[in-house]
């Protein structure tokens, strides 16, 4: 039941406001009746002769009005939100009630405001700077900024009391806890341990600031053993440059082999590999900023690429198994055709979608579907099934229904299979949601280039970063499903998977061409 105070109070009602009735039965002059005198200021009583029962209705006012304004203060601008609050009974007006969020700043003063966000009720501040601080700075610079300030602490003087003394402490100590245990990559990335080694003479003595300490002096260790050993340096894209895509064609291999694989187990193994490069993705690899430089700084954003480059060898397993032997009877090239259908239907029962449209990306590509002939030969409920997985990822609404699909069943134990082909399950335990990470690096990207770095007055635009940070969350949040996953690896199968020979986009033009000459045009990327 509403408070009948919200029928006056002292507040005067808008012209306009949202009615709420209720009826209970009247039994005049009896109990539950109505007499004079009995009748609430806060409430408009009505007698219904036709119905013989009370009225009771209830004014609820709308909304009142908010004021937005800017405030600066210490290098950062807020974006302060006044709001006039319906007061009690007894108050003779509303209240007023403000809040404020980061709208941009300075690096330095956005890393200052890591140690006062919390105080002031910004709890989302601290996972958004440290989930895109990169875009806009470095580790280096962050441990710089906060070492100093921890050089010079809040003074315990007639001012300034030791619970504030205490709230600081607090404050440093939650910040490189979050710091630590979300990104540890970043402290690791020092080039020299002796910053960190200055930092823990500066800790707070309590637990807390111990179990920092602790944590900060094993990384120390670790940078100091890596310096002894002084290691080569590692290109990550060198282990790229050594697989199954630098191989050359060889005659020897036999893409039937495929084949003799159940479909289940495919997919099983795709989705075991697929899940452990997932699982491995840093997530601010995949922020525009940076991933936009990959080709500018060699080795940046591995995990990313790691992903990349899966996507593309089962892309090439596909193209190569199908193109690869030009000999084939067209009915053994339909099989292969099948083959590869029925493993996109069992990844999608996986909720494996990265493995889902490589699939569907090969099959779709012109050397493949310019083969008439061999897709004539293909079973019509297989070519149905593969239409319809072809809508999953199609381009309309910008890939809404994709996009529609991760948010249904992106947390949830299994896949939503409608089709008559899908309705099987599984035989293995609920999977997490492998997604196809394109999605989000063309999110992140476009949001990166919509939307500035800067504010008219030279501020670091961290209303983007909360954009960004909106869109980490969401790969984030798959992850998580996708943690406690077990699989059992099938030597035979990976074993036939790595040795597939790379085919180029011209070789497999021509090798498609030798299969069913003719030019048949380039067709659409979508069926």
């Amino acid at each position: 039941m509403l408070p009948r105070g919200w029928r006056g109070g002292g507040l005067a009602l808008p012209e306009e406001g949202v009615t709420l009735s209720a009826f209970r039965p009247l039994q005049a002059g009896g109990e539950g009746g109505v007499t004079d005198g009995q009748m609430d200021t806060h409430t408009q009583v009505s007698l219904s002769p036709d119905l013989g029962a009370m009225k009771t209705t209830w004014y609820c006012p709308l909304e009142l009005p908010a004021e937005v304004s800017e405030l600066e203060e210490e290098g950062v601008l807020y974006s302060v939100v006044t709001r006039q609050q319906h007061s009690a009974t007894t108050c003779p007006g509303p209240s007023l009630s403000h809040s404020r969020c980061v709208k941009g700043g300075t690096v330095e003063g956005l890393v200052l405001h890591l140690l006062s966000c919390s105080s002031l009720g910004d709890s989302s501040f601290l996972p958004t700077f440290l989930s895109t601080y990169r875009s806009f700075t470095t580790p280096e610079t962050v441990l710089s900024i906060l070492t100093h300030r921890l050089e010079l602490p809040p003074v315990v003087t007639q001012r300034r009391s030791t619970e504030e003394r205490l709230e600081f402490n607090m404050a440093v100590c939650s910040v490189f806890s979050a710091w630590l245990s979300g990104y540890p990559e970043d402290f690791l990335s020092l080039s020299d341990p002796s910053p960190l080694l200055h930092l823990t003479s500066l800790l707070p003595s309590d637990p807390r600031g111990q179990e920092v300490k602790t944590r900060l002096l094993m990384i120390a260790e670790e940078l100091s053993e890596r310096d002894l050993l002084s290691p080569s340096p590692c290109d990550s894209d060198s282990d790229l440059s050594m697989n199954s895509l630098s191989d050359p064609v060889t005659s020897d291999f036999d893409v039937t082999t495929v084949l003799g694989f159940p479909a289940e187990l495919i997919a099983e193994q795709l989705t075991m590999i697929e899940t452990e490069l997932f699982v491995k993705v840093v997530p601010y690899q995949c922020l525009g900023s940076l991933w936009s430089r990959r080709d500018k700084q060699r080795g940046a954003c591995p995990s990313v690429r790691a992903t990349v480059h899966q996507f593309n060898t089962l892309a090439n397993a596909v193209t190569a198994s199908c193109l690869l032997h030009t000999g084939l009877r067209g009915q053994q090239r339909a099989r292969l055709l099948e083959k590869w259908i029925s493993v996109a239907e069992e990844c999608r029962a996986r909720k494996n979608f990265s493995s889902l449209y490589a699939i569907i990306s090969a099959l779709q590509s012109n050397p493949l579907h310019r083969l008439r002939r061999t897709w004539a030969e293909t079973d019509r409920e297989a070519v149905q099934s593969y239409e319809e997985l072809c809508q999953i990822f199609s381009e309309k609404d910008n890939y809404s229904q994709s996009r529609e699909l991760l948010k249904e069943e992106g947390t949830s134990k299994f896949a939503n299979l409608e089709t008559k082909r899908h309705k099987r399950r599984t035989g293995s335990v609920a999977q997490g949601t492998v997604p196809y990470l394109g999605t989000f690096l063309t999110d992140l990207t476009m949001l990166d280039t919509a939307v500035k770095d800067r504010l008219e007055n030279g501020y670091i635009n961290f209303d983007k970063r909360r954009r960004e940070f909106d869109v980490l969350a969401q790969i984030q949040l798959l992850q998580s499903s996708c943690k406690n996953c077990s699989f059992k690896a099938d030597h035979g199968f990976l074993q036939w998977y790595h040795s597939v020979p790379a085919l180029g986009k011209e070789q497999s033009y021509q090798f498609s061409c030798q299969i069913e000459p003719g030019d048949f045009g380039t067709p659409s990327k979508t069926v």
